[in-house]
């Protein structure tokens, strides 16, 4: 019985010391903020009914988001590639054929409307700073404004894969995959890198990422950190919160706010963990039986004392 009054002592000291000093420590270092819920309260509520028809005629005509983006699904081409349009924007952007799964409703009729201020960063485009968003805001076609934006977004959730459908890979490329690398994942911010024959065709490829992210960081102010390992330093509310804003974690920050649904943000952040803990489904399964045979081993070890040491007590 004494051993195992020694042992239950240090188990207790040991979880005291962990759930009160390493929480205590983890709130001083880091910032705790509870999560919005994706909700995006202040943006305003889209009040019409859009008309996806109408919306596919603004989107290839008064909207002239063709002009900028591609939308691959419906066959249109970048009318530049990556780094040409990273050069001419700051960043390359996006395929539209999935952001109507990818990104909120509001976002998208806030993002068109003024990107800034769905992106939370006026602060970098003040009148002093003489600024403008590359991403130029739809005045209207001569219509009811708020109608013809819902129109676009309408159009632009038609053409959408089903959230069913949407793959962690495919919401961390529309989400993220513009800004940052995961080089576990043989990802660079063009895309993924194809695995070449010849050297020269690597280091070509190697050198358009460089020129893409010299844009970026022009940009930006500094590159975006690559994300393979970002779910393991940050753990998964960090990440959540900073994605849905920004700017509560870190004011000023040149990081947009993301937009994203709440789905979307859980399937970003499933691609973030597969890239940076691969084997976290068999270790855990591996954890289970080692704790059984743990318990198992402990009882079996403290019968045998027993049997050994009972003439002696």
């Amino acid at each position: 019985m004494k051993e195992l009054f020694i042992l239950a002592v240090v188990t207790v000291f040991t979880l005291v010391t962990y759930y009160l000093v390493e929480p205590f420590a983890h709130s001083v270092m880091h910032k705790h903020v509870e999560s919005e819920h994706f909700a995006y309260a202040d943006l305003p509520a889209l009040t019409k009914t859009g008309d996806a028809a109408r919306g596919k005629d603004l989107v290839m005509g008064a909207g002239a988001c063709s002009d900028c983006h591609s939308i691959s699904v419906a066959g249109m081409p970048a009318r530049m590639d990556a780094v040409t349009s990273a050069q001419s924007y700051g960043v390359n952007p996006p395929d539209l054929s999935n952001v109507g799964v990818v990104y909120d409703a509001k976002f998208l009729a806030a993002l068109i409307k003024n990107p800034a201020h769905a992106l939370k960063v006026e602060h970098k485009y003040t009148p002093e700073s003489g600024k403008e968003h590359p991403m130029a805001f739809f005045a209207g076609a001569g219509g009811d404004i708020d109608q013809e934006i819902a129109d676009m977004v309408a159009y632009l959730q038609s053409i959408a894969v089903k959230q069913d459908k949407l793959t962690p890979k495919m919401a961390f490329e529309t989400a993220c995959g513009r800004c940052h690398a995961m080089k576990y994942e043989n990802w660079t911010q063009i895309g993924e890198k194809p695995a070449f024959k010849m050297k020269k065709d690597e280091l070509a490829f190697d050198i358009q990422v460089i020129d893409y992210q010299d844009a970026l960081t022009k940009y930006m102010g500094k590159l975006p950190p690559d994300l393979s390992m970002y779910i393991r330093s940050r753990g998964e509310h960090y990440i959540s919160t900073f994605v849905e804003n920004p700017q509560h974690l870190l004011e000023g920050t040149a990081m947009p706010r993301v937009g994203v649904t709440a789905a979307s943000a859980d399937k970003v952040i499933e691609h973030l963990a597969d890239a940076g803990d691969t084997k976290r489904f068999e270790r855990e399964e591996v954890g289970k039986k080692v704790m059984i045979f743990i318990v198992i081993f402990a009882l079996f070890s403290y019968l045998w004392k027993r049997s050994i040491w009972k003439d002696l007590h």
